[in-house]
């Protein structure tokens, strides 16, 4: 459970940073029902984490604290006191952090900084365009482009 919690999270703020991206309104609504869906799936995972209790919760809150050091402070991750958990990871109007693609692979290589290749839950790396974090641009804003 703490495994999807992670990757639910990551997933909602990746889509949400890529939104700015997406050229074409079909392939924008292909983007926005995969994040809904996402989203829908973070939102269960986090109340069933709250069902667990608090030994489940504080754990689900170590795995907050821990992105947060590793795609910087700007998007604080909504963590509760003890017991308690968010059903939403959102900023203050409640809309979910976007992240950009490097600040994705940092949460999923677990390695904070640019020039990371790999690690985490992907040892030998991802496929794609983008395969390296990077540190060298200001954290994206909900609404602003990615």
């Amino acid at each position: 459970m703490l495994g999807a919690f992670l990757f639910e999270d990551v997933g909602v703020s990746a889509y949400a940073g890529a939104a700015k991206r997406v050229a074409s309104d079909m392939k924008l609504a292909d983007a926005a029902g995969i994040l809904a869906v996402e989203a829908y799936h973070a939102g269960i995972i986090r109340a069933q984490i709250g069902e667990m209790g608090p030994a489940t919760i504080e754990k689900a809150n170590a795995i907050s604290r821990a992105r947060d050091t590793l795609d910087g402070p700007e998007n604080a991750e909504t963590v509760t006191e003890p017991g308690r958990i968010h059903i939403s990871n959102t900023d203050a109007q409640g809309r979910a952090f976007p992240r950009r693609v490097g600040e994705v692979l940092n949460q999923v290589y677990g390695a904070p900084g640019g020039g990371v290749n790999h690690g985490g839950f992907f040892p030998r790396g991802v496929n794609g365009v983008v395969r390296r974090t990077v540190r060298d641009k200001p954290p994206l804003t909900p609404g602003a482009g990615a």
